[in-house]
């Protein structure tokens, strides 16, 4: 029997680096898709903060047109970000660029601008309309 251990060690060396890429690949698109995820519940707290915003606004009679374009510009970033990171995924491209967001610190949050109290996910401040 003549066995070719050269051969043998070709062949696993090969077959452990297409395991390692297809790994790699597979975290890549998991990363992706966990942004995409974050940035869907983004949006969807982006959408209800101007919703509660608009209301607020009309039931006391007030307008402030300057502070809900800022809150429909922060939802279309969010929107536009979304579909970038679908494109992304759709191409199944890595991007050497991209970079994850860390998380913002849990405790309590406050308006850089006037110091009120804000929640964790806020966009804007809902005392002086800041955008955090």
């Amino acid at each position: 029997m003549n066995i070719d251990f050269d051969k043998i060690l070709q062949a696993g060396t090969k077959a452990a680096e297409s395991a390692k890429k297809t790994a790699a690949g597979l975290a890549d698109k998991g990363k992706k898709q966990v942004n995409l995820v974050n940035e869907q519940a983004k949006l969807a707290r982006a959408q209800r903060q101007l919703g509660a915003l608009v209301y607020s606004l009309h039931v006391n009679g007030e307008e402030n047109q300057p502070l809900v374009d800022k809150y429909i510009q922060a939802v279309a970033d969010i929107e536009a970000n979304i579909e970038r990171l679908k494109t992304e995924a759709d191409a199944d491209v890595s991007d050497p660029d991209f970079t994850e967001v860390e998380p913002e610190e849990t405790h309590g949050r406050f308006c850089p601008q006037c110091g009120a109290e804000v929640e964790e996910d806020a966009l804007f401040c809902n005392r002086c309309g800041a955008q955090l």
